[in-house]
């Protein structure tokens, strides 16, 4: 299949939206463009298509690791829910697909808040578009290396509640910050939010397929795989709930038949 072939850029007519935003560069591959088009998704330009075929080409289940992930994602926000916590700061959401934060968490809970953050304008223009009629649900432009321009935005502040537990998601996002990057990142978060908060988090695992996918993965941020003891790391003191940190599709599966990944792990834990 040619990487042009039935895909097109985001029809912002059949989203009610006026115009994309100026700032859309289609020039450099975004991960969540990338993301979208392994999962069949239409809202990506050919440099997104062209990296994620390379991706393919080397990691040929790319996509049954993408469906794990967002199989993953919607356990652990059932989870959450099941569990008391109605306020989530998804980080790195990424472009609107099946199953979304606010969708599983208000099927357990209606009066959950969601506050959705990722830093591509792509990203915004669908979910604003999307939701525009959920109060209970809001997206900001802000990227996760910057914490404050997110933790002191003010709908942010508006919308959650930081005395209260929060469900913390990095899910399928920090394996594209750097090591340089994520020194004492992870920790500007937790130490904002109250004991029972939850994080919520999926990483790729350092092996010789995401070691070639690396070296294919040419975007706006780096493809960075890590070892079992480096992700394990990222949850600090936090305290890891059963089943510890497993493959994704391992993480508390509900029978549904979903996708195996062997490439990503994850794993939630609550805030002592």
């Amino acid at each position: 299949m040619g990487i042009d072939k039935g895909f097109r850029p985001v029809d912002v007519d059949a989203l009610g939206v006026r115009q994309l935003p100026g700032d859309v560069d289609t020039t450099v591959a975004h991960p969540a463009r990338v993301y979208d088009y392994v999962l069949g998704g239409k809202d990506n330009w050919p440099v997104d298509r062209e990296v994620a075929e390379r991706v393919l080409s080397v990691l040929p289940n790319a996509r049954d690791e993408a469906l794990a992930n967002r199989a993953f994602l919607r356990r652990t926000v059932r989870y959450a829910a099941e569990r008391g916590v109605t306020q989530f700061l998804d980080i790195g959401t990424g472009i609107p697909t099946v199953g979304p934060t606010h969708e599983t968490a208000h099927a357990v809970e209606p009066a959950a808040r969601i506050v959705y953050v990722d830093n591509d304008p792509i990203v915004l223009t669908h979910a604003r578009a999307l939701l525009v009629n959920d109060d209970l649900t809001y997206v900001i432009q802000a990227d996760v290396r910057r914490p404050r321009s997110l933790l002191d935005h003010p709908e942010t502040r508006r919308r959650l509640d930081f005395t209260r537990p929060i469900a913390l998601m990095f899910v399928g996002l920090l394996y594209f910050v750097t090591d340089d990057e994520l020194d004492g990142l992870i920790e500007q978060y937790t130490r904002e939010l109250a004991p029972g908060s939850l994080m919520l988090l999926s990483h790729a695992i350092d092996s010789p397929e995401t070691r070639a996918t690396q070296a294919v993965y040419k975007a706006t941020a780096p493809l960075i795989p890590r070892g079992l003891g480096q992700i394990a790391d990222l949850f600090g003191d936090w305290e890891l709930v059963e089943p510890g940190l497993v493959p994704v599709h391992d993480w508390r599966p509900d029978g549904e038949d979903d996708p195996r990944a062997a490439q990503l792990v994850g794993g939630v834990a609550v805030k002592p």
